[in-house]
């Protein structure tokens, strides 16, 4: 782009020159015509000669040290006008290409500041996921951990009704629920009475808290077994009566 641009500039400057030169030297030849011409040379015939041999002398003028400091004088404008315009090109040029250096800085600084942040936030959603999945487990094995395990005896039967009594929100206690085992069945889970009214009704009396089939049936509490002598089925199914009828097993201290 440059290349051509300032070859075009010197073949101008080289034309002019030589119009320039050329003019100089007219000048210079005419100068040194007048010079040579004397004041009287329109009457002599060796005046018409000396103006005849003028243009040798003329043709010479161009190459004296006059015409040629003149000329190396357009040369060396002409020169310095050349260096002007490079120089403003390439501070131009400089310019545009610091520009442009600057602006690809700024777009790799910006693509690497979005890497980061999308690394960023990969990894913060792994470390997310991986809590996640190590709380999994453990908070399996802290609701196993508080499942309890019963004994399979009055006492444990005792205590898992009181379980499932509290979470269906029937009342009793401990100490409400054994005082009226030991006083109906001693605490014999299989235990029937075949000799009060209900046995002569045909609904004999069953189980820890001697419970009658159709109490059993209108209080059994979802969850435990259907079977009247399972013990904390019986349990809770009389619990849930006493609660109804007296407000809590803990108010029931005879045959209910």
């Amino acid at each position: 782009m440059f290349a051509s641009s300032n070859t075009g500039r010197r073949r101008r400057l080289n034309k002019t020159q030589k119009l320039s030169v050329a003019g100089i030297s007219a000048m210079a030849a005419a100068a040194l015509s007048f010079s040579l011409v004397p004041a009287s040379a329109d009457s002599k015939p060796e005046a018409a000669a000396a103006v005849s041999a003028a243009p040798v002398v003329l043709a010479s003028a161009a190459g004296s040290p006059q015409a040629k400091a003149v000329q190396a004088s357009i040369i060396e404008q002409h020169s310095t006008a050349e260096k002007l315009v490079k120089a403003a090109d390439l501070a131009k040029a400089k310019k545009a290409a610091a520009a442009k250096a600057k602006a690809a800085k700024a777009a790799k600084a910006k693509a690497q500041a979005k890497t980061k942040a999308e690394a960023k936030a990969r990894a913060a959603a792994v470390r997310t996921e991986a809590a996640a999945q190590h709380a999994k487990p453990q908070a399996a094995s802290r609701s196993e951990v508080r499942t309890p395990v019963y004994a399979n005896n009055l006492d444990g039967w005792i205590r898992q009704a009181l379980d499932v009594m509290r979470s269906h929100g029937i009342p009793g206690s401990y100490d409400g629920l054994h005082r009226n085992i030991m006083r109906e069945s001693t605490g014999n889970p299989n235990a029937v009475n075949g000799w009060d009214v209900n046995a002569q009704n045909g609904t004999p009396s069953c189980g820890l808290l001697q419970v009658i089939q159709p109490t059993f049936n209108a209080y059994h509490v979802p969850g435990t077994s259907t079977n009247i002598y399972d013990p904390v089925a019986n349990i809770t199914a009389a619990a849930n009566y006493a609660a109804d009828r007296y407000g809590s097993i803990d108010n029931v201290n005879s045959a209910y």
